[in-house]
């Protein structure tokens, strides 16, 4: 995708009032050290759009992207930051939640995983979580540039057993240096995108045929 344009449009914490929007949304999650921050901005080709830091744990809140005026990218927090209280953690898992169930607009959720380590519990939890509100989490192992390429297979392999991934599940290598993976994903997410573009131009021939 060619980013022409792309804004920070919205901020929610834990006591916000979540919007409502009228075009897709595709939302990232993964621990809080796992390059999150890295890949939002590989994918943007911004160097600082999404903040980068060496403390873990900042992403404290749910940010939505406007990309080209045609599709959010839906940031949330990052969890396992174990400096975080437990009551912090739960508030923010309470709003990753509520976000889950409520959003109309939201098409799929990316799972970040390190492709170095096999997945924590923190992990599997995040996976099974998301798949019991209804999601079929895409995995993006990330930090791909830090291992050999003939460990690449059997990192991923580890992943799929790691998580309990169901066959056909989705992994996708990523480097936020080489940007290998980035146009993988962006070619998943412009097929959304044009599923979501094709549903309204049909929607809009019905109405105007009544």
């Amino acid at each position: 995708m060619i980013i022409k344009n792309v804004s920070l449009e919205k901020v929610c914490g834990v006591t916000s009032v979540l919007p409502v929007n009228d075009k897709i949304e595709v939302a990232f999650a993964g621990k809080s050290n796992v390059g999150k921050s890295s890949l939002i901005n590989a994918l943007m080709n911004r160097k600082s759009l999404a903040r980068t830091s060496s403390q873990p744990g900042k992403t404290q809140t749910i940010n939505f992207y406007n990309i080209n005026d045609a599709m959010y990218l839906v940031d949330l927090p990052g969890y396992g930051y174990a400096k975080v209280s437990q009551a912090e953690k739960e508030k923010w898992g309470q709003l990753i939640e509520r976000y889950l169930q409520k959003s109309r607009m939201l098409k799929a959720v990316f799972l970040l995983v390190d492709i170095r380590h096999d997945p924590s519990a923190n992990d599997r939890t995040m996976y099974e979580w998301m798949t019991y509100n209804g999601y079929e989490p895409i995995i993006i192992a990330t930090k791909l540039d830090k291992i050999k390429r003939s460990q690449i297979q059997k990192q991923v392999k580890a992943i799929r057993t790691g998580l309990g991934m169901k066959a056909g599940g989705m992994v996708i290598p990523f480097s936020a240096e080489t940007k290998q993976g980035r146009e993988e994903i962006w070619n998943i997410i412009e097929g959304w995108i044009a599923e979501a573009e094709e549903m309204m131009e049909e929607t809009q021939e019905n109405q105007r045929g009544i």
